[in-house]
């Protein structure tokens, strides 16, 4: 149950502070900024994986769950648990977002400024790449493990900075099913469901023939 809390707990973190400030930036007319969106995000990913990467792995985030499931890294009985832990997290935070800002439409929700093949395309990539990061990075030496926190905040970071304004660089089902879902804005919901899975399975894939090399 702590690795399901520390899911849940880490999971409402992320989505609570980077889709509270989108949010934000939309009511104050822009005072945080793309910029700072990314840096929000990137920095509670860190802060969220020293304060509970020891519990439970530090995923919150589905497709990172089912990555290092398919990378042989979990447990299958573990799989759903972390998932619902994830998702629960995410909505309760979508949830208090809500009531703190009722008059905002969308809540964060990711959707394609451009063509949904090339959304679609992005999401597989970006999270290809940081799932592989994480997997890595938490199989390394101690030295290694100890900058993971850094290392996966500084790729989220750096994914969102450059495709946030295209695909809204979600990388994660659980941070996009909430504020979709309790938002209304459902209609583009599948690209970051279907693609952030295809990304996590296909990193998990080239970590294993990267270990049998």
């Amino acid at each position: 149950m702590r690795k399901y809390l520390a899911e849940f707990i880490g999971t409402f973190s992320l989505v609570f502070c980077g889709t509270g400030a989108i949010i934000i930036n939309e009511h104050t007319g822009g005072q945080i900024g793309h910029i700072g969106i990314a840096i929000t995000f990137g920095l509670v990913v860190t802060a969220m994986i020293y304060s509970f990467g020891d519990i439970s792995g530090a995923h919150f985030n589905p497709a990172v769950t089912l990555g290092f499931w398919a990378a042989k890294r979990l447990d299958k009985k573990e799989l759903l648990p972390y998932i619902a832990a994830q998702v629960m997290g995410a909505f309760l935070a979508t949830g208090i977002l809500k009531l703190l800002f009722p008059d905002n439409l969308n809540l964060g929700t990711t959707m394609p400024s451009g063509s949904v093949m090339q959304s679609f395309i992005l999401e597989i990539i970006l999270t290809f790449i940081l799932v592989l990061v994480i997997i890595s990075t938490s199989q390394g030496s101690k030295e290694v493990a100890a900058m993971a926190g850094v290392a996966i905040g500084f790729t989220v970071l750096l994914e969102a900075m450059f495709a946030g304004p295209i695909s809204g660089a979600s990388m994660n089902p659980a941070r996009s099913i909430a504020p979709a879902i309790v938002s209304g804005n459902v209609h583009f919901l599948w690209i970051y469901i279907a693609a952030p899975f295809m990304g996590g399975l296909l990193s998990a894939v080239v970590f294993r023939i990267q270990e049998k090399l």
